[in-house]
Formats: structure tokens, sequence, C-alpha cells
């Protein structure tokens, strides 16, 4: 509405007021559809092998001396043991976008209400909302054909490629993909919350939410590596299923918002397998106008949830870990120098 108003008194937009204003578009696009997109979140795995003890810098520079031995904080079983005791655990969980169960153990469980949503679903996407056949894959509970037609009303063409991330799925050996342009346009279309967002704006708006969620799940890792003894090569973290919460501030949101007065535009939480036990993370995305345009522009603060009170003792050893680094201070325990720390001093975690 500024814009027409202004267009009609025949005032101009300077070119610092089109990037805020672009800007603004973008983050709320972000904020408001990267929780639920059809496509989902997305991801590909990386290469196995146990990440290093928190105090040291690899494997590989183990020494037999005590001075170069990992910090003993929190080493969790060993490995054989973690080996033994999974396989006589069950399979786990499976889950698809929408944060429902979709392995076999989960559908005998379904209620009447889920069968009548599932029917309803259907019969939608079979009048025409995907432009496919209406067929649903039994794996994640989501018609086999992507929603990649454009919407009613769409001026442009939007790329309709899917890109793999970097996170690996649980329950399974692939990972979560990212949606197109076209999934994430369609997505904010059918919520009613495509407002002042164009189709040019997509591309951006999809790098950005990819980038985004790499950024966590590097954060997720590295807390991840305080348990690096409850891992092997065969079996790491994966991410099990997640949840948009954008109107459910953090307790730690909650704190900020009250001595710098930001707020997160959108809040995810995350539930990590760590070796057959979910783990719930909280994260937080803010974003920063003044440095808009760059990915820099947006913060994201990831951390497990007090939970328990694992999750509890991890939150102290990493604020002990992040502010020896801080200080250029071995580990109080091992006397090295950690990598966990220094990691997370660099990404701004406590």
């Amino acid at each position: 509405h500024n814009r027409l108003r202004r267009r009609e008194t025949g005032e101009s937009f300077t070119t610092r007021e089109r990037e805020r204003e672009r800007e603004g578009r973008l983050v709320s696009a972000m904020g408001q559809s990267q929780t639920k997109v059809a496509g989902g979140i997305a991801g590909g795995g990386r290469g196995g092998g146990s990440d290093p003890p928190p105090c040291g810098y690899g494997a590989g520079s183990q020494a037999s001396s005590s001075s170069n031995q990992p910090c003993p904080v929190d080493l969790g079983p060993s490995t054989s043991s973690s080996s033994s005791s999974s396989s006589s655990q069950a399979p786990p969980a499976v889950y698809n976008v929408y944060n429902q169960r979709i392995d076999a153990q989960g559908k005998q469980h379904k209620s009447e209400a889920e069968k009548r949503k599932e029917s309803n679903f259907r019969s939608i996407w079979n009048l025409g909302w995907g432009g496919g056949s209406g067929a649903i894959d039994s794996k994640n509970n989501m018609p086999l054909e992507a929603n990649q037609q454009p919407s009613v009303g769409q001026l442009k063409p939007l790329s309709v490629d899917r890109e793999p991330s970097t996170i690996p799925k649980g329950g399974t050996e692939s990972t979560w993909t990212y949606p197109s342009p076209q999934m994430f346009f369609n997505a904010l279309n059918r919520k009613g919350k495509a407002d002042g967002v164009d189709e040019e704006d997509m591309e951006n708006v999809v790098f950005f939410h990819n980038g985004m969620n790499e950024r966590t799940w590097e954060m997720v890792k590295r807390w991840e590596a305080l348990h690096h003894a409850e891992y092997d090569e065969k079996n790491q973290p994966k991410l099990s299923r997640f949840l948009g919460r954008p109107h459910d501030l953090s307790p730690m949101a909650r704190v900020r918002s009250l001595f710098y007065g930001d707020v997160p535009f959108d809040r995810h939480d995350w539930y990590v397998d760590r070796n057959g036990e979910e783990v719930r993370y909280v994260i937080d995305f803010y974003f920063d106008e003044e440095k808009a345009g760059t990915m820099e522009a947006f913060e994201v603060q990831a951390r497990p949830a007090l939970d328990s009170l694992t999750s509890c003792l991890d939150r102290v050893k990493m604020n002990i870990y992040v502010t020896c680094a801080q200080y250029g201070l071995p580990c109080p325990i091992s006397g090295q120098p950690g990598h966990i720390g220094k990691e997370g001093a660099n990404a701004g975690e406590r």
C-alpha cells in the first residue's frame, strides 16, 4: 500500500528503500512457510566416521600419555555396548514433513480421525490441487507427484528442481530433500501467506531457507559431538522429524527480547535420533537488517532442549568449552584446547 501511495503522489523509492522492502518480504516468507512446506526440509548424508572427542584434535592426534587423553566428561557407553544394545532395540520411527509417523508401527495406531483426515487429503488432491495422479507414497504419506504446477494467478514460471541437503533422515538410509521454488511458492499461496512475495523472490527465499537449515545441522552436530562415544561409523546423528513453532517464544528468546528487544522471526523444534534415543533441539532464527542481502543477516541459535539431565549437563559443558576457547584457555579437565569450544566460539554458541 505504501508503494501505491508513493507512486500516486509521484514519489520515487531510493535504492536502499527497495532493498529493505525486498528483504522484509523474503524474511516474512521464510518465517511463515519454511516449517511445513509440501516438499519439506531435505537432506543428504555426509560421510561416516566418528566425531573427535570434545577436547582433542581427533582420534589421529591422541597419544598414549595421560596429558593427551580426550576430555573424560560424558564419554558415555562404549561403542561395543551401544552396538549390542541397539541391535535389540525396535526400528527407529520414520516421520514425514508434517511430523506424522509413517512407519509400519505408526500406521497400526492410526486413530479414526487421522484416517478421515488422510481420506480427505486424498480427495482434495484428486480434485486437482497437485495436478498429479493422486497416488500416495506409503513411505512418506505424501503424493507420489509433488505439486509442481503453477499456482492460480502466477505470472512467471518457477524452477521445479529440488536440491538435496546434507541432513540424514531418521529411520532411513536417505536424506531430507528441499522444496523447489515452485513448491515453496505453491505452499505460500495455499496457506494465504504469499502477499507481498513475487515470483522473482522465490529463488532467494529457497536459497536462504536451505542455507539456514544447513547451518542449523552443523550446529546440532557440534552438540552431538559431546556424545561421540555413542556413535560409530555406521551410526551417526539423524534428523527424525521437525516441528515449526513460529508463534512460540522459547525461554531463551523471551529473555533476549527483554534485554535486547529483538525476537526471532521463526522457531523450530528438531528431533534428533541419537543412537535410538530421540533428543529435542530448540532453534531460533533471527534476522539482522544491517546485514540484509547476505547470509550473515540470518542468525541461528540451536541448543538441546532442557528435557533431561543429560541435556542440562550438555549446556553446562558447552558453555565451559566455548568460554575457555574464547579466552584461549585449554579444557579445564584434559588440559587440551578443544575443537568443539573453538567451533562453538566462532559460531557464537553458548
